[in-house]
């Protein structure tokens, strides 16, 4: 029996496939699924800062966030269920569009109400916008994974989801900005919600991804009888332990804190433009060019590495250079106001955390089973997020007790700084995952 090990795609393979319907439908989808995120976490955070809330409460307020953390507990509806009158439009597809519906009416409530009618109120329609955002990246993560027909197209549609994630979250975190420094944040959240349309039409053109759960650990019992929700629920434990033995819980602590210390600055950088005094308009230009440049660059790289390299030795890579965010934040807060630091560290920030972002998606995305996609990849990304999303509720109150011993730009330097030192348990695990034979070794590529 022949052992050549089989050469992945070549560089013009990879390029010509971005030219695919299927692929440029996934990056609308991504776009669409990243569009909402920063609207109701980072960019809600500048926000609220220049209304001038408290940086404990802009803490506190990143918990509406949490929603993208426990949409496991309802991803199984969307594997069992179909909408009622949207499911004529096929099983995934009808959870997408209603999900985009609310999101859109999420934000143009957000944006009605205002920080001026009540933080209550207000942070409770965005809740509303996270957790309907949350209901739509499951069906796209599901839609995306059901619809790969191998492992080199999966890592292709998860580089091309992140291309149209990031650009979205670019849009949310910089071109906003000058929207906003020209129309006020009102008017601009209701021009983020018009842009949900761009998901709803890549709803139409898409197809409905053919069943294949007559091969899964799927019983077909019905949600509603006590055995089918036991199914539903306890099913893609089961199923991911049984697929993994013990080598299942290395996996998930990896996955656990592979972008904790990303998410636990996140509601700080805001907050950091604002009281170093950089202007919205100079923050989205930056933003939209170096760093739009910088995550494409990122995001293509951690693809193509995929695709040739594997999905381990990639993810390596990325535990490696994703603090560099963290670092680049750092750097800024205690060089000041500087136009030329602030675009390196923007350059640093959108390649390192494009790259980490893209690696631990295409792993992820390699490790569900079909008839529990939805649920098992929602389970695998709630534990990527849920650590994170709740220890960074507690960033402002770090910032600001590190005032009462500093200034506050060294606080927030010692802040990121600290968040960085994550990587070094994240880098362990990833080796320890490295060793676990088959599928997870650095000796396969997809």
């Amino acid at each position: 029996m022949s052992t050549t090990k089989k050469r992945g795609p070549n560089w013009r393979d990879v390029l010509n496939a971005l030219r695919q319907k299927r692929v440029i439908l996934t990056v609308l989808l991504g776009f669409s699924s990243g569009l909402p995120f920063l609207l109701v976490g980072n960019t809600l955070g500048l926000w609220l800062r220049e209304a001038g809330t408290t940086l404990t409460a802009i803490g506190f307020l990143s918990w509406v966030g949490l929603a993208y953390s426990m949409k496991f507990l309802w991803a199984p509806l969307l594997d069992k269920t179909n909408v009622p009158l949207l499911g004529r439009l096929g099983h995934r597809r009808g959870w997408l569009v209603l999900s985009q519906l609310i999101v859109a009416l999420g934000l143009s409530a957000m944006a009605m109400v205002g920080t001026g009618g009540g933080l209550m109120v207000f942070a409770s329609f965005a809740l509303v916008v996270a957790f309907a955002a949350a209901t739509q990246d499951i069906a796209v993560d599901a839609w995306r994974i059901e619809a790969s027909r191998s492992d080199e197209e999966l890592a292709l549609l998860t580089a091309a989801f992140q291309l149209g994630y990031r650009a979205a979250l670019l849009m949310t975190d910089a071109l906003i900005l000058i929207v906003v420094a020209k129309t006020g944040w009102s008017l601009s959240y209701f021009m983020m919600a018009a842009l949900m349309s761009i998901g709803l039409i890549a709803v139409l053109f898409a197809p409905e991804p053919q069943s294949r759960r007559d091969d899964a650990d799927d019983t077909g019992r019905p949600l509603w009888t006590p055995m089918g929700l036991f199914d539903a629920i306890a099913g893609p434990f089961i199923a991911f332990f049984k697929a993994h033995g013990r080598s299942a819980i290395i996996m998930l602590a990896a996955i656990s804190i592979y972008r904790l210390g990303d998410f636990v600055m996140g509601p700080m950088a805001g907050p950091l433009y604002i009281d170093l005094g950089i202007e919205k308009e100079t923050i989205g230009a930056v933003r939209a060019s170096v760093g739009l440049l910088a995550t494409l660059i990122g995001v293509a790289s951690a693809g193509l590495s995929a695709i040739r390299f594997g999905f381990v030795r990639t993810l390596i890579v990325g535990a490696i250079i994703g603090p560099g965010s963290n670092l680049a934040f750092s750097a800024m807060a205690l060089l000041g106001n500087d136009l030329l630091v602030f675009n390196i560290a923007m350059a640093v920030d959108n390649f390192s955390a494009g790259f980490a972002g893209a690696a631990l998606v295409a792993w992820m995305s390699s490790l569900t089973n079909i008839g529990y996609t939805a649920s098992q990849y929602a389970l695998l990304s709630s534990f990527y997020a849920i650590l994170g999303k709740v220890l960074k509720g507690f960033s402002g109150q770090v910032v600001d007790a590190l005032t009462t011993m500093t200034d506050l730009m060294t606080a927030y330097a010692i802040f990121f700084a600290g968040t960085s030192l994550i990587a070094i348990p994240t880098v362990f695990l990833c080796l320890q995952v490295a060793k676990i034979p088959g599928k997870n070794s650095v000796e396969q590529t997809p």
